[in-house]
């Protein structure tokens, strides 16, 4: 099975070390990315560790599709335990890190400790040097990229950073890369904060030497000849038909149709798109490079969660306060889709949608913890008491944009997902919608009967985390291309996912979570049956994961 090389570089940033750790068994079972990282924290972040303590880590990881020249190849993960949802969660970003990241030759690089200085780290294949950077303190994105390109030569595609939000703990703080690229939902890039980190930077010329199979070439002539809609309007193309099935969450979930959904609609941001965007090795393109030259806004999106969460949840149908927003969450670096919903919520308790001015300047209190947004910034499941609106969120993520009270199965996939209520761990909605073709589509209504569907669903995900192979690759991937690719059994790949799944639900089991988080602020049909059906497949028991259940050591199988 094809697999990511290279061993774990450590780097203790409270004791200014680093170390080199073999982890080839691990690389070889669980293939790269989310796999490997996931494999690592569970066994080396303590079960009760504090989201911001110095026990806890960060893990980058790139898979073997990134030695490729295939497009939807150019992302990498980031794992940690999260502030937000408090489990070990995961997350994705795109641009052109992720190369780089390949070229220090390790396979994956681990962020331990806390520093007692905000700090800049650079790993390159040669050594890893700390830099202090205190002038850098509250700096927003784009202005610590400028610097480091300015004062050190280093690209923004061969860096990761915080801004004031990550700092400043904000629960839902992301990390930023390429400068509007984000490892997003979850809240890594608080903990970040909380080791004083402000960026890491990849540099070098040790790559490893993986044979990539024939296969990648049909991919990448297929992504770069297809008429897809995604390449003009990204996934926002999909919000004319979430609104007209009444899947289109507004006014803070209390509605599911928006008025003004003409001015919020992939139509309205292909007309402010002026040049293609992508990500690193991709010819598909389907990133939104935007600008309104009147109002002097230019930002990259927003995609359809943003739009949901900034434009429809938020009452707002204006595509440039969307863009606005949009472009302060990126510099702050916040998770566009989390600060939405939460000045959202903000919002429905003011009785104030609609209000640009509002949201903007909310934003930015978030970033900075200044009046209401200190509030604010511990996220939807801890303010909305004070609110005094609903939680709408899983296991303490917010919802996204494809609406599980329409998307019954995506609604359960929500309710059960080690994340929360995030759409791509299983990218359920893309069966339901009216859009697939008819032998893959799966009726919207109902819960029962899809727990099988869904578990292979996080499976499949979870091994393209692993691989790491974009989820927009779903009209150019099938078995006999990840086969081909990846030189294994269509079934084996997904057993790898399974494993992944599990690990994170094991890890999570410790820190208390079981049945009673998995769970919707609204009523599906039969969905305490259906999670019955999808326990059944992974064979845990009321959401816990029993020894007999936990993938066999890779020691013993090596």
């Amino acid at each position: 099975m094809l697999h990511n090389p290279g061993p774990l570089l450590t780097i203790d940033v409270g004791e200014r070390a680093v170390s080199e750790t073999d982890i080839d068994a691990i690389n070889e079972r669980y293939i790269g990315g989310r796999g490997v990282a996931t494999r690592l924290a569970h066994e080396r972040i303590p079960f009760d560790a504090d989201p911001f303590g110095p026990e806890n880590r960060i893990v980058f990881t790139t898979g073997p599709m990134q030695s490729s020249t295939m497009s939807f190849t150019g992302r990498m993960n980031c794992t940690g335990l999260s502030p937000l949802t408090d489990g070990l969660l995961s997350s994705n970003a795109g641009g052109f890190m992720s190369r780089n990241f390949v070229e220090t030759g390790y396979g994956a690089v681990e962020i331990a400790g806390a520093s007692d200085e905000l700090l800049a780290i650079h790993v390159r294949d040669d050594g890893v040097e700390f830099e202090a950077i205190p002038e850098l303190a509250g700096a927003t994105v784009s202005e610590t990229a400028s610097h480091l390109e300015e004062e050190r030569g280093i690209s923004p595609d061969q860096t990761a950073i915080i801004g004031p939000a990550g700092e400043n703990r904000v629960r839902f703080a992301s990390i930023m890369t390429t400068e509007e690229r984000a490892f997003g939902r979850g809240g890594l890039g608080a903990v970040l904060g909380s080791k004083n980190v402000k960026a890491i930077t990849f540099d070098g010329d040790s790559a490893p030497e993986i044979e990539i199979p024939a296969t990648q070439a049909e991919v990448h002539r297929e992504a770069a000849t297809d008429d897809n809609i995604m390449k003009r309007q990204g996934t926002v193309a999909v919000m004319d038909l979430a609104n007209t099935m009444e899947g289109l969450p507004s006014y803070y979930f209390s509605e599911r149709e928006f008025e003004g959904v003409e001015g919020i609609n992939g139509a309205a941001v292909e007309e402010k798109k002026y040049k293609k965007g992508t990500c690193s090795q991709c010819a598909f393109a389907c990133k939104l490079p935007t600008r309104d030259e009147e109002r002097g806004v230019e930002t990259e999106g927003p995609e359809f969660e943003v739009a949901m969460a900034f434009g429809s949840n938020s009452g707002v149908d204006d595509i440039v306060d969307v863009m606005e927003s949009n472009r302060l969450c990126d510099e702050y670096g916040l998770d566009a889709i989390s600060a939405g919903n939460t000045v959202a919520a903000y919002l429905a308790s003011e009785d104030e949608f609609g209000n640009a001015e509002l949201i903007h300047e909310t934003v930015e209190k978030i970033a900075h913890r200044e009046g209401i947004g200190d509030l604010l910034a511990e996220g939807i499941a801890r303010c909305h008491e004070e609110l005094d609106v609903g939680d709408w969120t899983v296991k303490g993520m917010d919802f996204a944009a494809h609406e599980g009270r329409v998307l019954h199965g995506q609604g359960l996939s929500y309710a059960v997902s080690n994340r929360g209520a995030d759409h791509m761990y299983a990218t359920f909605y893309s069966v339901e919608y009216p859009l697939v073709p008819e032998e893959d589509a799966l009726d919207p209504e109902g819960t029962l009967g899809k727990a099988d569907r869904l578990v292979k669903r996080e499976n499949l995900m979870a091994f393209n985390d692993a691989g790491v192979v974009c989820k927009f690759s779903r009209d150019y991937m099938d078995p006999e291309r990840y086969e081909a690719l990846f030189e294994a059994d269509f079934e084996d790949l997904l057993a790898v996912g399974g494993r992944i799944v599990t690990l994170e639900r094991h890890f999570n089991n410790q820190r208390g979570f079981d049945r009673e988080d998995d769970t919707l602020p609204y009523d599906l049909p039969d969905l305490e049956a259906a999670i019955d059906e999808y326990y059944d497949i992974r064979g845990w028991e009321d959401g816990v994961v029993p020894e007999t259940a936990l993938p066999t050591d890779y020691d013993a199988e090596a």
